[in-house]
């Protein structure tokens, strides 16, 4: 079996780039195809892949602010032809499942979410803090880019989703049913800690739509400690709302998360995510999470059994639950083996299992196009 991994682009590290890494070593033996890749930024290690770059990756400026090129990456991806080989799988969040291909390749979409300024124009331009003015702008240009996803996304012969949000999304947008296979959590860096102090955890990027300043708030008006972990744009917002019990402590290097996610009362998870790896990373060292009640919390985080959600994103909702919340209430034993079921190798088990069976199915039914995969 003969399989290309793709990629969107390269020039920033997130969730995403956590799941290619875990795929490449899963297929090292995989090319890559990127819209676009920045080895100044990205880790050394990448410069030891089979990376191919299209041709976008050469348009000017384009690695340091690739949001500009919107209309390109349709183009882009549209005209790479992977029919060479056996299997695509590809790990979506832009446009890179458009990629072109004949009947007898098998293209697997693991899709950490439907293009989100495609379908979710409005949202996205809060979370980015572009203003009106972009979204008017920014219109005709989605509709057409709405039209060239969907039919894209028609090409994919089966669809895997990281979360039952996502799924409802792929069903939603683009008419589509899909499995589940969550993402990698590196789960083996955190362990349950001997003693837990007092204070609570919050650890993201300070950008609005992550919704800190409601952790921030609520702290405030009860007086609970609050350590909050990460840097951004929102940092001084955020310092001016925080009363004299919340504690900034910037970026937080690897090597000291673990030890501070083991002791702290609870992590807090205010914002909404397709998936979340913080909550998740938070289990694994066997502290309860408490989160908002959407996205892939819903998933992560069992209510009564490793935390609980507030079910609307208002500061009265969290500062209830905080005040209701019972550290003692939870074994951080059940929290981790909870924990454990995202862990990196799991994932691959599951992602492997998930190409060889489509492979298996798709291979027979090659000559007879209405045979379905799933």
């Amino acid at each position: 079996m003969k399989l290309a991994l793709v990629h969107d682009w390269l020039n920033q590290r997130g969730g995403a780039e956590d799941v290619l890494e875990t795929l490449v070593a899963t297929y090292p033996d995989s090319p890559i195809y990127t819209s676009l890749y920045a080895p100044d930024i990205m880790p050394d290690v990448y410069r030891a892949w089979d990376l191919r770059p299209l041709w976008s990756d050469r348009l000017p400026g384009i690695r340091a602010h690739h949001q500009p090129y919107l209309p390109i990456y349709p183009l882009a991806w549209g005209g790479l032809d992977l029919s060479e080989y056996d299997v695509i799988l590809s790990n979506k969040s832009g446009f890179c499942h458009g990629v072109q291909h004949d009947a007898e390749t098998l293209h697997i979409c693991y899709c950490l979410a439907p293009t989100r300024y495609v379908w979710q124009l409005e949202s996205y331009i809060a979370r980015e803090g572009l203003g009106k003015p972009a979204e008017i702008a920014l219109r005709p240009l989605i509709a057409a880019l709405r039209r060239w996803d969907y039919a894209a996304a028609q090409r994919v012969d089966v669809f895997i989703a990281i979360s039952t949000d996502i799924q409802a999304r792929i069903q939603r947008y683009y008419h589509r049913t899909s499995e589940i296979i969550y993402p990698p959590v590196a789960t083996d860096r955190f362990q349950p800690a001997a003693t837990v102090d007092d204070y609570y955890l919050v650890v993201s990027r300070l950008i609005p739509y992550k919704r800190i300043d409601l952790a921030v708030q609520a702290a405030t008006r009860l007086g609970l400690p609050l350590k909050v972990g990460g840097k951004g744009r929102d940092l001084e917002r955020l310092q001016a709302l925080a009363g004299p019990t919340v504690e900034f402590l910037g970026y937080v290097p690897d090597d000291d998360l673990p030890d501070l996610m083991a002791r702290c009362r609870a992590f807090i998870f205010p914002g909404f995510e397709d998936f979340g790896i913080t909550p998740v990373q938070a289990q694994a060292a066997g502290r309860p999470v408490i989160a908002y009640g959407a996205g892939g919390a819903l998933d992560t985080v069992i209510p009564g059994q490793t935390g609980v959600h507030f079910t609307e994103q208002t500061v009265e909702r969290l500062a209830a639950a905080l005040d209701d919340f019972d550290p003692a209430a939870y074994d951080p034993a059940v929290i981790r083996a909870h924990a454990l079921q995202f862990d990196t190798a799991v994932f691959q088990r599951q992602i492997r299992a998930y190409v060889e069976r489509a492979w298996g199915k798709f291979r027979p039914a090659r000559n007879a196009p209405d045979a379905p995969i799933n």
